[in-house]
């Protein structure tokens, strides 16, 4: 089996099927807008580390030890998520601050891709699967974020301006958002527990 199918949004590894990518969940959908930034820099770290990682591997295959390869994939997608935190420090250096972390762990996510187990496969392929892992998670990060961040700060933001964050969207006081607990990390692992309930529920109903 491909890695696009076992990664897609259905597929069994999947970020929520298999929960790879829940601390990265947890954390980053706190607000839309560092859900924007964390899945800039995935759709980033994931296309350019596949596509390098398969040229080397298909006309530098030489200099490639039998060994370690995972090492090697690490570090080439370490660079480009320092290049991407780096472009995004020079455009906006609060919102990057702010999501420091966060990208700091994007390329651990990346060298768990499986790319580096594929040396001979076609570069196309082995960037298309790159790419659909980071689309999937991608789209996790920022429709978990759309909900959770309006029950617990009673708005939405996009990253942007000297501040870091631009408010797009805000709720009145006093209604009945935002409900708090779910600002922090025990609030969102309910908030998580209950949509993963709910997506298994629906894979059962499917009968897979």
């Amino acid at each position: 089996m491909s890695l696009s199918r076992q990664y897609s949004f259905w597929g069994s590894l999947s970020p929520l099927g298999g929960l790879t990518g829940a601390g990265l969940l947890i954390m980053a959908s706190a607000r839309l807008s560092w859900a924007i930034t964390v899945a800039g820099g995935l759709f980033w770290v994931y296309g350019f580390s596949a596509f390098v990682y398969s040229a080397i591997s298909t006309y530098a295959v030489k200099i490639l030890p039998e060994k370690g390869r995972a090492a090697i994939y690490t570090c080439i997608a370490s660079f480009f998520g320092s290049i991407y935190l780096l472009l995004f420090w020079l455009l906006c250096p609060f919102a990057a601050l702010e999501n420091f972390l966060l990208l700091l762990l994007v390329p651990l996510f990346c060298a768990c891709s499986g790319i580096s187990e594929n040396p001979a496969a076609d570069i196309f392929e082995n960037v298309s699967d790159s790419v659909s892992q980071a689309a999937s998670l991608s789209g996790l990060l920022i429709i978990f974020s759309i909900v959770r961040e309006p029950l617990s700060y009673c708005s939405l933001s996009f990253p942007g301006t000297s501040q870091g964050i631009v408010t797009i969207m805000y709720f009145t006081e006093g209604a009945f958002l935002p409900i708090g607990i779910f600002s922090h990390s025990a609030g969102a692992l309910i908030l998580l527990g209950f949509i993963i309930c709910l997506y298994q529920s629906s894979k059962g109903n499917r009968g897979e």
